[in-house]
């Protein structure tokens, strides 16, 4: 064994607590940053288990997701209540609440859906909607009309999804030539029989607590669950129906704020925008353009999601 000289030894021992404590301060920057991303609520599977995790991973960060009905969400991010990096909405109307608030300056499309009726397997409706896309069986409207069936839809004062499934099943009442379906279906615009948390929905569909809801198709394949494709003109998925279809339809309720406020569909586009606020601008501006990319694409797709429609928000 050999024996050091005591300076030999001790220089030694400086040299390693000045390695160790290298490494430990390596380790603790590698894992101090924490991406902090908000989105509308029905996202929560994909973020949470796909791209947020992807990310973290690909850059040695942290990742804290947080879904909410996305205007909900918008007035916490516009009153500071909520701080964060990125915002991802679906539609344009809540980034519009953040640029109005000075927190964002561009938005950037990064995946698109339609709008779906998603029932639960094990309800007793359940064959009849597997069966309602055949010409001979009870069509989905029908359905939905009939007496002792439970549906659920999201708040349309704080949710894009609860504004959507309103419009779609006004543009049903066109498209089947069916005047006064959207009520039958619906009764009150803020029915609380029927109105759940965006981020609930689906778990009550999934445990029973009603039949049928309004969906995303994204967010209804992230969660496997049954649904009934409904046509182009309207879905809100498809832009060339905007003019014919899609700009026919709207309502008024009161807002957030108490006023009266007319609501007109917007296309069912995803977009990502960097707060201006943001504690890490560049995280922020790096997982913005890694959901654009080709990885972050597939993780999309694999949850049901379809690519990015039309251009980015207040491009100049």
């Amino acid at each position: 064994m050999q024996t050091l000289s005591p300076n030999t030894a001790r220089k030694r021992y400086l040299t390693s607590l000045l390695l160790l404590s290298s490494l430990g301060f390596s380790c603790q920057s590698a894992i101090a940053d924490t991406l902090t991303v908000t989105y509308a609520g029905s996202m929560g599977v994909v973020m949470d288990n796909g791209l947020g995790p992807d990310f973290a991973k690909k850059n040695h960060v942290d990742y804290q997701g947080q879904g909410q009905g996305a205007y909900g969400m918008a007035r916490l991010l516009a009153s500071k209540k909520v701080v964060a990096d990125v915002f991802v909405s679906i539609t344009p109307g809540p980034i519009d609440v953040l640029k109005q608030a000075g927190l964002v300056e561009q938005a950037q499309p990064v995946a698109s859906t339609r709008m779906v009726i998603a029932y639960n397997p094990k309800s007793r409706f359940a064959q009849q909607f597997a069966q309602s896309g055949d010409n001979n069986q009870t069509p989905w409207w029908k359905i939905l009309s009939e007496p002792g069936l439970r549906f659920g839809r999201t708040d349309p004062t704080s949710d894009p999804q609860g504004q959507n499934i309103i419009f779609t099943l006004k543009l049903a009442e066109r498209y089947y030539q069916q005047p006064g379906l959207a009520n039958t279906i619906m009764g009150d615009l803020l029915n609380p029989q029927q109105i759940a948390a965006e981020g609930g929905l689906l778990a009550r569909l999934e445990a029973g607590q009603v039949d049928a809801a309004s969906g995303y198709e994204s967010a209804t394949r992230s969660a496997k669950l049954p649904y009934v494709v409904l046509p182009d003109q309207i879905n809100l998925s498809n832009p060339d129906y905007s003019q014919q279809w899609y700009d026919k339809v709207n309502f008024t309720l009161v807002d957030h704020t108490g006023q009266p406020k007319t609501y007109h569909p917007q296309p069912l586009v995803f977009y990502a925008a960097i707060l201006n606020n943001a504690p890490h601008p560049e995280l922020a501006k790096q997982f913005v353009r890694y959901l654009t990319s080709a990885p972050a694409q597939q993780i999309f797709k694999d949850n049901g999601y379809d690519q990015p429609k039309g251009k980015a928000l207040y491009q100049q």
